[in-house]
């Protein structure tokens, strides 16, 4: 099997690492991909907001399998165009990827399929933000309508701030504003394969939103995660899939638009119960570093089952009995304007750390066989375990050995799960 795989983040390294391990894939390409990527795929140039070249690229390769890592082409409908063009492809149609691409969207199908979600209000302007704000009540939840690379949500006591950041919401082109009613309870990412009928569940993980330790600071695109979850009930999984994800896979396909890939639905175990707070229509980042590094199943088959239509057939997966924590290496800056350009040291010390390995995020090949920083979140360093702490002591000696001047990362990522502390409201 020939697999091409889109993108440029940890995300796409980890898909890479999984499929280059695969004995089934016999070739695998990447675009753009990164300085890691580069390392374990043939990576070739790409501008993915290009989707006459992104599917002469596939064209070019005679490609099995496409695998598209991020949101943004999705929604543009970079899959439609590929399965036009006659190739096997991982990943939404655009109309699918709105449950992504408008939270509006996504409250609709939730709404058909008697999802349990936040209240919530639609708002086109700030007055009615405010109106919104004035019946929920504190803390405020205000979120962009639309794509925001996970940034675009503001959770806060203050309203002046809430209404700052509608305001900013509402100045975009076609400006949407969702406010919500807050959720309270612990979080939980699950991804869920589908092919438009059947959904199998991964395991689910964990991420780390907030840029600080202790979850302050602003929002970023995700500082770490963790998997499996000792906190969760036993019958998680199968009440995510009975309740959110299989009825929204329905509803798409009822409505004509069946989805084809991964639902990743963010949750709030509630004092109230399961709640969905939004779906993603792609692996999430960073919480696929550590659902692939503990899945035993040949990756290429598993994905290439979802875009053909045999996910029925699919056998049961298998997973790894311990753990596995990722820790994010961010550079200065971020989540404001990124520090570019500044050598990363340590690599190579860092993936000799016994149960660890470094993928790659915002990373280019520069002089002299060096690595820089390219973007916010810079590298996802991956340890493994026989438990929680065992993963997290080898994802933090690995980080240990990394250089990146003006770099940061969290040192609490999994640390209230080691210690028993994530607790279910009551």
């Amino acid at each position: 099997m020939k697999v091409l795989v889109l993108g440029s983040g940890a995300r796409e390294h980890a898909l890479v690492r999984s499929l280059a391990a695969d004995p089934d894939v016999e070739e695998l390409y990447a675009a753009p991909g990164n300085a890691g990527i580069a390392l374990d795929a043939d990576a070739r140039p790409l501008d993915l907001t290009d989707l006459d070249a992104t599917v002469a690229l596939a064209q070019s390769l005679a490609v099995d399998l496409v695998v598209v890592g991020p949101e943004g082409p999705l929604v543009a409908g970079l899959a439609d165009r590929l399965r036009r063009a006659g190739f096997a492809t991982f990943g939404p149609s655009a109309a699918a990827a709105q449950l992504e691409g408008s939270k509006a969207f996504a409250k609709q199908v939730m709404a058909e399929a008697d999802v349990p979600t936040a209240m919530a209000h639609i708002c086109d302007t700030l007055d009615e933000v405010e109106a919104a704000c004035e019946q929920f009540g504190a803390p405020f939840v205000i979120k962009d309508d639309g794509l925001a690379a996970g940034k675009g949500v503001v959770v806060t006591d203050d309203l002046s701030t809430a209404l700052d950041h509608a305001r900013e919401c509402l100045a975009k082109e076609g400006g949407r504003v969702v406010v919500e009613e807050f959720l309270d309870g612990p979080e939980v990412s699950l991804f869920c394969l589908t092919d438009g009928e059947t959904v199998v569940p991964l395991q689910p993980a964990q991420d780390f939103k907030r840029v600080n330790d202790g979850d302050l600071g602003p929002n970023t695109g995700g500082m770490g995660a963790y998997s499996p979850l000792p906190w969760a009930p036993p019958d998680l999984v199968d009440a995510v899939v009975s309740r959110v994800v299989q009825p929204t896979v329905d509803v798409l396909r009822h409505r004509g638009t069946p989805f084809v890939g991964i639902v990743y639905a963010g949750l709030a175990l509630t004092s109230r119960g399961l709640r969905v707070i939004e779906f993603n229509a792609r692996f999430g980042d960073p919480e696929t570093q550590v659902v692939l590094a503990r899945l035993q199943n040949p990756l290429g088959h598993v994905l290439r089952s979802a875009a053909v239509g045999t996910l029925a057939d699919l056998e049961p997966l298998r997973w790894h009995d311990g753990a596995a924590v990722t820790v994010v290496i961010a550079a200065k800056g971020y989540p404001g304007t990124p520090a570019t350009g500044t050598m990363i040291k340590g690599l190579d010390d860092a993936n000799a750390v016994e149960g660890a390995y470094v993928l790659h995020a915002g990373t280019k090949a520069a002089a002299y066989q060096s690595v820089v920083a390219d973007g916010g979140r810079v590298l996802s360093v991956v340890g493994v375990g026989a438990d929680i702490a065992g993963a997290r002591e080898r994802a933090y000696a690995a980080v240990a050995k990394v250089g990146l001047q003006g770099g940061h990362h969290r040192t609490d990522i999994a640390l209230a799960a080691e210690r028993g502390e994530v607790h279910l409201p009551s």
